[in-house]
């Protein structure tokens, strides 16, 4: 075999060595490429506005009714001037696993994760949740 690959004496184990360094630039790591070879780039996120836009203002709403500037749901709709069962299903987004917040704000998320699936619903439980118990989209 050539100086990049080994296989064990059993035969069970093949052992490749990538030629690459990983380097700092601007606070994150990046693998670089050996010279002569196209570097390799990280998949660019999908970040989708509208779920983004959409959990922004949930947490938006929630603290409102935390700090108490509107007392009930209720009463944060009619200060909306949006319906009340609307309100209450854009605020189950703030019951997402942190994880799956953070997957979203970075625009990692699964493709199917979108907003409509959410509003219907989704398991409370975080670890339901990404294992899509039920759930389409979740992870």
């Amino acid at each position: 075999m050539n100086n990049n690959g080994e296989i064990s004496r059993d035969g069970t184990l093949l052992t490749v060595s990538i030629p690459m360094a990983i380097r700092k630039r601007g606070g994150r790591k990046v693998v670089v490429s050996p010279a002569g070879t196209e570097p390799w780039v990280m998949p660019r996120p999908r970040i989708d506005n509208t779920l983004l836009r959409a959990l922004v203002q949930a947490y938006h709403w929630q603290h409102k009714l935390e700090s108490g500037q509107h007392a009930t749901i209720s009463e944060l709709a009619a200060a909306e001037k949006l319906d009340r069962s609307f309100v209450s299903h854009m605020l189950r987004l703030t019951l997402l696993a942190p994880d799956l917040v953070e997957a979203i704000l970075d625009g990692r998320q699964a493709p199917t994760m979108q907003l409509q699936p959410l509003v219907r619903g989704f398991p409370v439980e975080w670890e339901s949740q990404r294992t899509n118990g039920g759930c389409e989209g979740l992870v």
